[in-house]
């Protein structure tokens, strides 16, 4: 219920307010969440955003729904905003939290984001302590769902005296059967720059029986894992970032194999890895003539010069494969030997590739997507080698209810209501791994229809 004041012999009921910051593509989700208990809840929902319209699409005429049309970069504005709530959710790009979390510790609300804790937010962690707020983070699908999962099965088997020897983890978003209809078995679901430019910000790290591995760019998707999910089939895992962070996050110091990758359909990462080999996913440069340009000869800048071979001739011998191969079908596909004008000016090569893949990935109206997750455990117990595998697979409904919405609305929904009632309440900056966040969300998650289902053998 909302707070009660008494006023000369009234009482005044304060209804709460939550306020959502940001309407983009994944608040849909988290601002039905939301609004579906605010009226058991006594609550109001705030959406601010600089788009009216964008919010109003949201909020969809519900009744304890309010529309804040915020730049969030006006100070003013922004504090005026967040003294006004009392539970705030920052679904702004992750560089924009951290003014965010400021406010929020000055004015002591707290704060539940879905993205990576950043150096900057990390700094903030005595203030939030030393002020009782709450700044929970990675609270999306990955990360969030993933560890919500992860240290379930982690905790479950330390509480049976298992030690871990091996942790192996693995997320996609991807198109889900019948609508992975194209050659690369793949359209966006997330932001196409972050598609585009993946495993480029550096070696990848993991390690492997002990020994530490680093990938570098030009060979993250040459080197994959093969991941069979039931009832879904075989999918294509690249490594991912940094997963030797986890170690300590986990508190697997120790584990000799700990590695997280990313799921594509089979035949993505061959194909993927010609396209970083030609160099269109570059982003560090600006092509000269861009505004002249067609698609063909973009692919032919990268190309060797030759007087009289064609493009396609020149492309088969510089990736060394032939007329039938699956790579040259996927390129073609993708319309980048054809004499389109590319339409851009002072764009980078991946800038470019960007612009082409966001026409032919795109989601139909029709279409659907899926998130799986999938998650290998090795451990012993009791002298006896043991593998405990859990995966998760959830569905969107269409183009605009997508399961990445869902996957990354929903947890952050339910974090809030949890904090909100109380049941979340250890200040400071903090991940989802304590067991007072994850067996609550994995229960509600649940009810929601992101489950998990898990299997364990002798290894």
């Amino acid at each position: 219920m909302g707070e009660m004041i008494p006023l000369k012999g009234i009482i005044l009921i304060i209804m709460k307010n939550i306020l959502v910051i940001g309407a983009g593509r994944s608040t849909g989700s988290l601002i039905r969440y939301l609004l579906s208990h605010a009226q058991s809840s006594d609550w109001s929902v705030t959406v601010a955003d600089r788009d009216e319209q964008l919010i109003l699409e949201k909020i969809e005429g519900q009744p304890r729904a309010k529309a804040l049309v915020l730049d969030v970069m006006d100070e003013i504005a922004r504090v005026r905003a967040i003294s006004e709530a009392d539970w705030v959710i920052s679904m702004l790009p992750a560089h924009m939290h951290h003014s965010v979390a400021l406010d929020c510790i000055g004015l002591k609300k707290h704060l539940v984001t879905a993205s990576y804790v950043s150096k900057e937010i990390q700094a903030l962690d005595e203030r939030a302590k030393e002020a009782g707020v709450i700044l929970l983070n990675e609270i999306g699908v990955d990360p969030g769902i993933d560890h919500l999962s992860a240290m379930k099965v982690i905790d479950e088997i330390r509480e049976r005296g298992g030690v871990m020897n091996s942790f192996e983890s693995f997320t996609g978003g991807l198109p889900a059967p019948g609508s992975d209809d194209n050659p690369w078995k793949y359209k966006f679901t997330w932001n196409p720059r972050n598609v585009v430019l993946a495993g480029s910000g550096g070696a990848v790290k993991f390690i492997r029986d002990g020994k530490y591995k680093y990938i570098p760019y030009p060979q993250v998707f040459r080197r994959i894992q093969l991941i069979d999910i039931p009832g879904y089939g075989r999918f294509e895992g690249y490594a991912n970032r940094d997963s030797l962070k986890y170690r300590e996050v986990y508190g697997l110091q120790g584990i000799p194999t700990i590695y997280r990758g990313t799921l594509r359909g089979t035949g993505y990462c061959s194909a993927w890895n010609a396209l970083i080999a030609l160099g269109m996913t570059d982003d560090t440069y600006q092509l000269e003539s861009l505004e002249s340009m067609t698609y063909r000869q973009f692919t032919n800048m990268f190309l060797p010069y030759h007087a009289t071979d064609s493009v396609e001739l020149k492309l088969m011998h510089f990736l060394r494969i032939d007329a039938t191969s699956e790579v040259l079908e996927k390129i073609k596909w993708l319309g980048l030997l054809e004499d389109e004008p590319i339409g851009l000016e002072n764009a980078t090569p991946a800038q470019v590739l960007q612009k082409k893949l966001e026409e032919r990935w795109s989601l139909g109206e029709d279409d659907k997507d899926m998130i799986v997750m999938y998650h290998r455990f090795g451990f012993t117990e009791n002298g006896v080698d043991k593998v405990w595998e859990s995966h998760m697979v959830t569905l969107g409904t269409d183009a605009q209810e997508t399961a990445m919405g869902k996957t990354v609305g929903l947890p952050v929904g339910i974090a809030t209501r949890l904090i909100a009632e109380g049941v979340i309440k250890t200040p400071g900056v903090c991940i989802p791994i304590e067991k007072e966040i994850y067996a609550p969300m994995l229960k509600e998650l649940e009810g929601q229809g992101i489950r998990f289902e898990e299997k364990v053998s002798e290894s």
